[in-house]
C-alpha cells in the first residue's frame, strides 16, 4: 500500500511540475534529461522552417533562409540590444565558453558550426539595422577575436523560428519570469545539418551554456560516427 501511495504522490508531483513551469520548459527537461550522455544519440524535434531573413556576416548584408546553412551546424539565440550588461542568456558564458571554443578550436569539425543570434529589444522584439550594427560594435568591443562569418547578426521575427512545436509542445511562453517578459529571450537551439531542431535549453545560467557545449560536441561525434561507416 505505501508503494501505490508513493508512486500515485510522485505521479501528482511530475504533474503539478509540469503545470507550474508550463509547456516549454517541459519540452526543455525533456531535452535535458540525458546530459550525463548515457544516451547514444541527440533526438530529433523535427525540421524548424523560417522566412527569409536579413543576415550580418564578413560580406555584409546578405539575404538568407535557414536552407542555406544545410550541412552546418547552427547554434540559434537572440541577443537584445542591452546587452552585454542586460541579456536573455549569460552573456559572458556564451562567449567565453562557447563562441571562443567555436573559433579556437582547430579541429575541422568546429568550422561547421555557427551562431545565429536574432537581434532583439529587451522585450523580445526585432530591431532597426542601425541597433543591430550598434550591437556587432559591442561584439567587436566585448569579444576577443569577433568573427561576424563564425557568429553572424539576423534581423528578423524571432517568433518564427521559436514557434516550433514537438507532440502539440509550443518553446514561446509569456511569462514574467522570463527576460523580457517571453521565453525566446532566454533559449538557444542546436539545429544539425538538415535544419532540424536537435537540442533546446535555457542559456540563463552558466550551467546550461555549458551543457549546450556537450551537447554541441554531442552532435559533432554522431556525425564523426555516421562518416565512419561510409
Amino acid at each position: 500500500m505505501n508503494e501505490k501511495a508513493n508512486s500515485r504522490s510522485k505521479g501528482r508531483s511530475i504533474l503539478a511540475l509540469t503545470l507550474v513551469f508550463g509547456p516549454a520548459l517541459f519540452l526543455i527537461f525533456m531535452a535535458t534529461r540525458g546530459c550525463d550522455h548515457r544516451f547514444k544519440e541527440l533526438a530529433d524535434y523535427g525540421l524548424v522552417e523560417a522566412p527569409t531573413f536579413t543576415v550580418y556576416n564578413h560580406k555584409g548584408k546578405q539575404t538568407k533562409s535557414l536552407k542555406d546553412y544545410q550541412n552546418q551546424v547552427v547554434l540559434l539565440n537572440t541577443l537584445q540590444t542591452t546587452c552585454p550588461y542586460q541579456c536573455g542568456l549569460a552573456f559572458f558564458p556564451l562567449t567565453q565558453k562557447l563562441y571562443q571554443d567555436l573559433r579556437t578550436n582547430k579541429r575541422k569539425k568546429l568550422k561547421q558550426v555557427r551562431m545565429l543570434s536574432i537581434v532583439v529589444d529587451s522585450l523580445g522584439n526585432p530591431v532597426s539595422e542601425q541597433a543591430l550594427l550598434d550591437i556587432q560594435d559591442m561584439l567587436r568591443n566585448n569579444v576577443e577575436g569577433y568573427d561576424p562569418e563564425l557568429w553572424q547578426l539576423v534581423i528578423a521575427e524571432p517568433k518564427d523560428f521559436f514557434n516550433h512545436k514537438n507532440n502539440g509542445v509550443d518553446l514561446i511562453v509569456r511569462d514574467k519570469k522570463y527576460f523580457g517578459g517571453v521565453s525566446y529571450n532566454e533559449l538557444i537551439m542546436l539545429l544539425d545539418k538538415k535544419n532540424h531542431l536537435r537540442m533546446v535549453l535555457n542559456g540563463h545560467t552558466e550551467g546550461m551554456i555549458r551543457k549546450m557545449k556537450e551537447h554541441l560536441a554531442l552532435l559533432m561525434k554522431q556525425y564523426d560516427k555516421a562518416r565512419a561507416k561510409r
